[in-house]
């Protein structure tokens, strides 16, 4: 919901202070201008990015309204979760629960967490490294090494939407000007015209060049910073998810594992250790 505050402190602050200087807001639209920049942006856009790309980027704008979902309740949760798999495991052993990590939506463990069902990427995460580990054959240390692999690639995907759309926005005050131009060219075509007419055609010119540089800094460029602090805290919640798993694979209990994945959660949205230890005994009892 910020985002949305935020637009309309932009639009308000920009036209607020227009009116105040006695500007005419019927000026300001010019419909022509704003096809043409939106419309040239739009398509550097799609000449520049594979459609999975342009998926993405329409799926991230969404999340910039509705904000983060990794807050402290989250991560509780995750703690919980994790807590609540490690001890599974360790009761029934690795072999026996692979059941459970072939088939997450049918396991007793996984189902009683459904937003990791809901999330297919932390949910494989979570389970092909399980799946590995309960091989018997393969080491901790290269099983964090195949998580860390996993995340940098993951993190890579997720960068590229934003780099995307942070170059449109680096576009947005040169098409601007293209506009701008363009609407020289027409004013050029008007002079020995009514006075009125000419200055109209001045305005709109320079209007392209405003709504360009307002478009870049104020809306499109601030989304793309959105969309990067919302990967940043998923890029932190798969951290959590190695920690924990990592250090339980290392033979440590369920608790201190667990305790190893709190201390990787950012310290705004981190459960204390009495809020973790009573989210783990609640599940535990």
């Amino acid at each position: 919901m910020l985002v949305i505050a935020g637009v309309l402190v932009v639009i308000g602050a920009i036209i607020g202070g227009y009116l105040m200087e006695k500007g005419n807001l019927l000026v300001l639209m010019q419909p022509a201008e704003l096809l043409i920049i939106g419309g040239a942006a739009l398509g550097t856009l799609l000449i520049a990015n594979p459609p999975h790309i342009m998926m993405a980027i329409l799926k991230g704008l969404p999340g910039t309204i509705k904000g983060s979902k990794f807050g402290k309740a989250y991560f509780t949760e995750t703690l919980k979760m994790l807590y609540d798999l490690f001890v599974y495991i360790r009761k029934v052993g690795p072999a026996a629960a692979e059941a459970d990590v072939e088939d997450p939506k049918a396991s007793s463990v996984f189902s009683q967490f459904p937003k990791l069902l809901a999330d297919h990427h932390a949910l494989d995460f979570v389970c092909d490294t399980l799946r590995t580990y309960s091989s018997g054959t393969v080491g901790h240390y290269d099983i964090d090494q195949m998580m860390e692999s996993d995340m940098e690639v993951q993190q890579h995907e997720r960068e590229v939407p934003v780099a995307s759309l942070s170059t449109v926005a680096d576009s947005l005050p040169g098409l601007g000007i293209v506009a701008a131009v363009l609407g020289v060219v027409i004013t050029m075509g008007a002079l020995g015209g009514p006075p009125e007419e000419v200055g109209h055609k001045v305005a709109a010119a320079l209007v392209g060049t405003f709504l360009g540089i307002l478009l870049c800094y104020g809306f499109v460029g601030p989304l793309a910073a959105n969309m990067a602090k919302i990967n940043e805290s998923e890029a932190h919640y798969y951290q959590v998810l190695r920690k924990g798993i990592a250090a339980f694979t290392k033979g440590i209990a369920p608790l201190i594992a667990v305790e190893s994945a709190r201390r990787a959660i950012p310290a705004h949205v981190r459960p204390t250790y009495k809020e973790m230890d009573q989210a783990c005994r609640k599940s535990a009892g």
